[in-house]
Formats: C-alpha cells, sequence, structure tokens
C-alpha cells in the first residue's frame, strides 16, 4: 500500500511540474529575455514569419519575449553596432556599409535568399531591360536603401551610369507617381508595389535585380558582444527565427490569419492584394537550407558598393556574417 501511495505522489509532482513548465514555454522558470527587434518597415503581412513565431510561442520557447519596432534601419544598424540593443532586422548592404564604419555587428541569418527590389513601368513604355532606362525619369525613395543599391546594380550589369538616366526622389509614393505618368519607372519591392499596381488595373514591365545579379538581402543581425558572451542567446534567436519562416512557408494561409492580430487595417483591406503580397515574399524567402548566407552574394554586394563609391575598400567579409548558427 505504501508503495501504490508513493507511486501516486511521485506522478503528481511530475505532472505539476511539467505544468510549470509549459506555463512560461520554457525550459525552466527564468524570466524571458525583453529584445526589442527594430524591422525597418511600417507593421505589414511581409513580417508574417516574426508574426508567426510570436503567436507560435517559438519566440517564448527560446525563453525571449519580442517587441517590434518599427523604427528606420539605419538607426537600428547603429543602435546594435553601439550594442545598445542586440539584434534587428536589415536589408543586406547595410552591413558592409556598417562595417566599413567600424561597428562590429555580424549577419547572423539570411531571411530573404532573392533581393527584392525591382524597376517597374507602364507595359507602354516598352521598358523591359535595364539597357531601355538610359535617357529615362526613374522615382525612387531617394539616394539610400535597398531601392538605391539595387537599382545601381542594374544599372552597373549594363554598364549604365546614374547620369545616363534622370533620378526623382519621390518618397514611397512609387504607386501614385507611376499611375499619374509624371515618372517613367519607379523602384520598388518586388512583393508590394507590382502587386498593388495590378490589382489597379495597371499593366506593367518587371526588371527584377534577381534576374541579373545576386546580392545579400534582408536578414537578422547582432553584434559581436552578443555573439562572444551570449551565443545561446543568438542561437535561440536565430532558432525562433527560422520557424517562423518555415512556418510561413508551409503555412500561408495560417500566416497570413496570424498578420491580421499584428497589423492594423489588415482585415479591411484587400484580401486579395494582400495575400499576394505575402505569397510573393515566400516565394524570395532563402529556404534551402533556411538562414544560409551565401558568400557570392557577399562579394557580389561588395563590389556594387565599392563601384558606387559607398565603399573606399574591402572589408573582411568572413567578419560581416557568419552561417554557425544556423542548424
Amino acid at each position: 500500500m505504501k508503495k501504490k501511495t508513493v507511486l501516486i505522489i511521485l506522478a503528481l509532482v511530475l505532472a505539476l511540474s511539467a505544468c510549470s513548465g509549459a506555463d512560461r514555454g520554457g525550459e525552466n522558470d527564468q524570466p524571458l529575455t525583453k529584445i526589442r527587434l527594430p524591422m525597418g518597415f511600417i507593421p505589414n503581412v511581409q513580417f508574417a514569419p516574426y508574426y508567426a513565431a510570436v503567436e507560435n510561442g517559438y519566440f517564448e520557447e527560446e525563453g525571449i519575449e519580442i517587441d517590434f519596432d518599427y523604427s528606420y534601419e539605419t538607426d537600428a544598424v547603429a543602435l546594435v553596432g553601439a550594442d545598445e540593443i542586440s539584434f534587428a532586422v536589415v536589408s543586406g548592404e547595410q552591413v558592409p556599409l556598417a562595417k566599413a564604419e567600424g561597428l562590429p555587428i555580424v549577419y547572423v541569418a539570411a531571411w530573404y535568399g532573392e533581393y527584392p527590389v525591382a524597376v517597374v513601368s507602364k507595359a507602354e513604355e516598352n521598358i523591359t531591360e535595364p539597357a531601355d532606362l538610359a535617357g529615362k525619369k526613374v522615382g525612387l525613395p531617394g539616394l539610400y536603401g535597398a531601392n538605391y543599391i539595387g537599382l545601381r546594380a542594374l544599372l552597373g550589369e549594363v554598364g549604365l551610369k546614374e547620369s545616363d538616366l534622370q533620378l526623382d526622389s519621390i518618397g514611397f509614393n512609387q504607386v501614385e507617381v507611376l499611375i499619374s505618368g509624371s515618372d517613367d519607372a519607379v523602384v520598388v519591392y518586388l512583393a508590394n508595389e507590382p502587386v498593388q499596381l495590378r490589382a489597379q488595373g495597371v499593366d506593367v514591365n518587371v526588371i527584377a535585380v534577381k534576374d541579373y545579379v545576386q546580392l545579400v538581402s534582408n536578414g537578422l543581425i547582432t553584434n559581436s558582444t552578443t555573439i562572444e558572451e551570449q551565443p545561446e542567446l543568438v542561437r535561440s534567436m536565430v532558432r525562433a527565427t527560422l520557424k517562423g519562416i518555415e512556418f510561413t512557408v508551409e503555412n500561408p494561409d495560417a500566416a497570413f490569419e496570424i498578420c491580421k492580430k499584428f497589423v492594423e487595417g489588415l482585415e479591411e483591406a484587400d484580401q486579395e492584394v494582400q495575400r499576394q503580397v505575402l505569397e510573393t515574399s515566400i516565394s524570395l524567402y532563402q529556404t534551402d537550407p533556411y538562414g544560409f548566407s551565401d558568400q557570392q552574394s557577399w562579394e557580389n554586394m561588395e563590389q556594387v558598393l565599392l563601384e558606387m563609391d559607398l565603399l573606399k575598400n574591402e572589408i573582411d567579409l568572413q567578419e560581416a556574417y557568419t552561417n554557425d548558427f544556423i542548424e
């Protein structure tokens, strides 16, 4: 009888211990590590993997609580470089530029495998390849960021210079500017403006950077201090991120529904258009394997930045990124 009682008590203790661990979604009772994560853009379905990772508890399982921050990516790079925050999501060109300034940031997981920038124009303009941009008025947010880098990469592939066309800084009004006809073409993100334009009945030609040159694209960065002092935190952050990407790839419908909890106004937006934005984004993700960073893409990016004179000298690319946290 005593043996049976002991076994019952032991079973209750084990059950309570399991429940205690499940309550926080981690392996112990330590408080969650709060991470402020700059995203570089407004809340959008394009961030579905991160929303899914939060909603599905992937970050919590790793002992992490995420606070999304939609500030400019250049500010995020500076903060990570100064070790004021530990992580950020940025476009690939930001890393070599920051390294050249002496900032100790490191790219630890690729999110996009294809550079998501393109030049879009009305079909009637007959602009179908980079060489056709000669003499054209081309709108872009400004002479900075992924849009500018992507345009210069395209021009470089066909031997054109900025002076061979007219650049127009238009902010993030590419759709309105192209429809109005004030510019011949605009530089955009593949998953966004082309989808919106077609939904409004505009027949467009799209020149995608990825069809001409492979460049390192959007991914997760940290800094050398975090890698040296908290490698398990980096591994956990990467692991949860990649789980979110994988879930979104394999469950786009569920990921889209999750986005509605994080993106204000998504319920009232054109569902077909927003779904297409997500599906186009997914087609650009780095999935084979998830998170892997390709050396050639880094070399190509460095070359583009050198040609643009944004980099004065080559950097040590082996210090710019690592695949050590990809499992």
